[in-house]
């Protein structure tokens, strides 16, 4: 039997599942990562933010450990690990590659032993994991030491920490039900051709914008001096 491929994968996974027995572990002080859709407009600059700060080259948005999803000019999102409890990908890793911290659930690589078979992107219910484009390696968020700089530079502070999968669902859900109501608003002003209003929203938030890119070029250049 191949090794990597999908069916041994997902019998794999099952099988872990099945057999484990480990409890859920009941970390001291989650915290992760969420985001509020109603607010993200998936300019992406916590991608840069993120890149920045782990010293990949040009910021390359694609190195990024948080990911942004754009939907539709009303939805967009950003996806982040979650430190979940019982985390579905280090059941995942044949390698045994992944572990967590015991206070945090931040995930931790074994470099060594990763061998970038991409399991755990398959095992994750919240697309918190990737594989880098250049090492091969899984990579996740892990707070950047207490101060998530994707929470500093969001220009819409759409981006904050919360402790439980409860809280950032109800941030989805909410930020769902008001879709009909903004897409009913958005489509009357259109409709009324009432631009002003919508060129000035436009104007504040490409100021917004402006000042956290001017605040990221200045970190990138300070980065290059040392």
């Amino acid at each position: 039997m191949v090794k990597n491929s999908t069916t041994y994968r997902n019998i794999y996974i099952a099988h872990k599942s099945l057999n484990t027995t480990m409890q859920p572990a009941k970390f001291e002080s989650r915290k992760f990562v969420s985001v509020d859709p109603s607010k993200c407009t998936g300019c992406g600059i916590c991608e840069y933010a993120c890149a920045l700060e782990k010293g990949e080259s040009l910021g390359n948005p694609l190195k990024s450990r948080i990911r942004v999803i754009r939907m539709t000019p009303l939805f967009n999102f950003a996806l982040a690990c979650r430190f979940c409890e019982d985390a579905p990908c280090v059941k995942a890793c044949p390698e045994k590659a992944l572990v967590q911290c015991e206070k945090t659930g931040i995930l931790m690589l074994k470099e060594k032993q990763c061998k970038g078979c991409d399991w755990c992107v398959q095992a994750c219910p919240h697309g918190g994991i990737t594989i880098h484009s250049d090492t091969g390696k899984a990579i996740a968020c892990d707070l950047c030491d207490g101060e998530p700089k994707c929470i500093e530079f969001c220009p819409e502070e759409a981006l904050d920490l919360v402790s439980t999968d409860e809280a950032a669902e109800k941030r989805f859900n909410d930020a769902i039900e008001k879709l009909p109501t903004e897409t009913e608003r958005l489509t009357n002003t259109v409709k009324k051709k009432e631009w002003k209003p919508l060129l000035a929203e436009a104007e504040k938030r490409a100021m917004k914008v402006t000042e956290k890119l001017e605040a990221l070029n200045k970190k990138a250049s300070s980065k290059k001096q040392k």
